[in-house]
């Protein structure tokens, strides 16, 4: 019997391991490769083709190559948390169309390109924190937008764009802790939507300002609109073809256009004007006394008008009573005369 079960365990680790990687450990029942702590250096390669679930955690990997997961067309779990990655190149998920968790936390990474998620409809999960992110783009990428969990913490983000949140109207969940968020002009957007989010029942962990001086520590959802300036207008859609034919002054709008979306966010031109309520409050007050003004003189036209009238039916009524009233009781002399004749 002990021989028996030694020979069962045998074949059932040669079953398990077949197809599986040097280091890795693959397991049919669960559909899973445990591939973490092996020291791999990039996604390895002959993974089983059915697999679920990849767990890459606490290696040392550094690149993604476009088709380092064509041959696991089926992951649902992908855990690449603590590697070494620092850049994602655009479409290195897409061969995963039914991925529906990816963990990236505890890399390198510094920023995420535009469509770099793209293709993948079933993503739930999108887990980036403990990264050195400085910039997030204005989308993940095509068909993500079923994304209902989404942790930015403890990265380097001192904005977010609205338009990328908007872009996953399933999301649930969104952490955004520990980066130092810069509260002026730049995240008035950002204050808008998390306001709308919650309201819809969303959760958030909220965002602390770390600048302005004058906000750091305040919940962003505690400082009043007033205090958010508008930002001015840059030219950071400027092709650069066409810089060389301005002059000095236009050809350093698209630089400094270009370091603020590196994460120089805290520039002073992003602050409000000096005092900003002051001036509007003396255009508010000019607007009313000039129209409590003219308010006045119409009424008072009005009211000289009605005492005219009023003045002029007395009078008429007052000549009509001394002048007219006794003329019709006592009648005139030419009417009286025929009168008299006709008795004599």
């Amino acid at each position: 019997t002990g021989n028996w079960h030694l020979v069962l365990s045998v074949t059932l680790l040669i079953h398990a391991a077949h197809g599986c990687p040097n280091k890795c450990l693959c397991y049919t029942a669960s559909k899973t490769a445990d591939c973490k702590n092996r020291g791999f250096t990039e996604i390895p390669a002959h993974l089983p083709p059915e697999i679920h679930i990849l767990q890459l955690q606490n290696n040392r990997i550094w690149r993604i190559n476009q088709n380092s997961f064509t041959g696991t067309p089926l992951l649902k779990i992908l855990d690449l948390s603590n590697n070494s990655l620092s850049s994602l190149a655009p479409g290195a998920f897409q061969k995963l169309r039914y991925l529906q968790v990816l963990n990236l936390t505890r890399n390198l990474i510094h920023y995420i390109e535009n469509k770099t998620f793209s293709f993948l409809p079933h993503l739930k999960e999108l887990d980036l924190s403990s990264n050195n992110i400085i910039r997030l783009p204005e989308t993940f990428g095509n068909s993500t937008g079923n994304i209902t969990l989404l942790s930015v913490k403890r990265n380097k983000l001192q904005k977010m764009e609205r338009v990328l949140l908007e872009s996953l109207p399933n999301l649930k969940v969104v952490l955004f802790k520990d980066n130092p968020w810069q509260c002026n002009c730049n995240v008035f957007g950002l204050k808008l939507w998390l306001e709308s989010f919650l309201y819809r029942g969303g959760i958030s962990d909220g965002i602390i300002c770390s600048a302005p001086g004058i906000r750091k520590g305040k919940d962003l959802l505690k400082v009043p609109y007033e205090l958010f300036g508008a930002c001015p207008l840059r030219t950071a859609h400027v092709h650069p073809a066409g810089v060389h034919h301005h002059s000095s002054e236009h050809r350093t709008s698209p630089k400094h256009a270009h370091h603020s979306e590196h994460g120089e966010y805290g520039r002073p031109s992003c602050e409000p004007k000096p005092k900003p309520r002051p001036v509007s409050l003396r255009h508010a007050i000019a607007t009313v006394v000039i129209t409590g003004v003219i308010c006045g003189i119409v009424c008072l036209m009005m009211l000289a008008a009605a005492v005219y009238g009023c003045a002029y039916a007395a009078i008429t009524a007052k000549y009509h009573r001394e002048h007219l009233a006794p003329a019709k009781q006592h009648g005139t002399p030419e009417e009286k005369e025929p009168f008299d004749s006709s008795l004599a």
